[in-house]
């Protein structure tokens, strides 16, 4: 899929965004850089020390890989190895990068047992957008008197929200069950939920439908993650197309907390030897016939800047 930037309409994007993005791809400048250089470039490394910010706000990281703000849903109910498939939805870096993708856009076309997702999107924001931002999700969208945890009783075997915040002091992860579902009359968190939802909305599609100029997010490699197959015998099963990689280089993490299905990280043009087309954005569901002849089905998430394999 060409990286191809949408075109830049004029908006007023309410109190949650502002009025102009400055779209970058991979490794290139801002479109509509006086000087071609991004505004406020990206680091070449994690910073450890918040910086106070230029509009006078919030303090905040101004790392490359540092995490200002991120929207993330999981759990539910989900085929083994799909949520391992799943970037989060919204990201915000300190050095002013978004990184995103709207989940309830249609996907593309499957291809045959493959799912694929469509790709991130990404743009740069300016010091002042990333202000404006952070006070939003912080104030209107209750990050910062929220609790760490929002159950909902009434219900079982559905998602979870999760937004994670880094900035103005405040550094905190906030899970919401089932949010969007309807709360029985009166209930106490409903005020809160209503701001979760409202953020959630406004991060998921954070490019308006397309009318803020954003580049498609090429990632430099891919986690690639390996599900038993259980004997199946699909008919367009993949022959292992790496010689430099076994079954046994797919490990789980060291972490108990971490990501326990076997996985590896693949380069790009690892990832094109699968033969499956446009996975930018990851796919799920190849059936891949190990190095030891056993069945897997495969998954294929891009990585992060702040990934631990980026």
């Amino acid at each position: 899929m060409p990286n191809q930037p949408r075109r830049l309409a004029s908006l007023a994007l309410t109190p949650f965004l502002l009025a102009s993005v400055v779209a970058c791809s991979s490794g290139g400048a801002p479109a509509g850089s006086p000087t071609g250089e991004p505004s406020g470039a990206p680091s070449s490394s994690a910073s450890d020390e918040p910086s106070p910010s230029a509009a006078g706000g919030i303090d905040h990281k101004t790392g490359a890989a540092d995490v200002l703000l991120r929207y993330d849903e999981g759990g539910g109910l989900m085929m083994a190895g799909y949520s391992a498939a799943q970037a989060p939805i919204f990201t915000l870096y300190g050095d002013g990068t978004v990184i995103f993708r709207d989940p309830l856009k249609e996907p593309p076309a499957a291809q045959g047992s493959t799912t694929r997702f469509n790709p991130m999107r990404t743009a740069k924001l300016s010091e002042k957008q990333v202000v404006e931002l952070l006070t939003l999700a912080l104030g209107e969208g209750g990050l910062a008197v929220a609790r760490p945890n929002y159950d909902n009783p009434m219900v079982a075997d559905v998602g979870t929200t999760v937004f994670t915040i880094d900035a103005g002091g405040i550094t905190k992860s906030v899970s919401i069950m089932a949010l969007g579902m309807d709360l029985e009359p009166g209930n106490p968190d409903a005020a809160a939920r209503a701001g979760f939802k409202k953020l959630a909305g406004r991060l998921a599609d954070f490019d308006q439908g397309g009318s803020i100029e954003t580049s498609v997010y090429e990632p430099k490699a891919y986690r690639a993650t390996l599900v038993d197959g259980g004997g199946m015998a699909a008919p367009d099963m993949v022959d292992w197309p790496w010689a430099d990689l076994t079954v046994k280089d797919f490990k789980p993490d060291a972490d108990p907390n971490g990501l326990q299905f076997p996985h590896a990280t693949l380069t790009p043009a690892q990832v094109a030897a699968l033969g499956v087309k446009d996975v930018q954005g990851g796919s799920f569901g190849t059936p891949i016939k190990g190095s030891d002849a056993k069945p897997y089905i495969l998954a294929v998430r891009p990585i992060l800047p702040d990934d631990p394999d980026a």
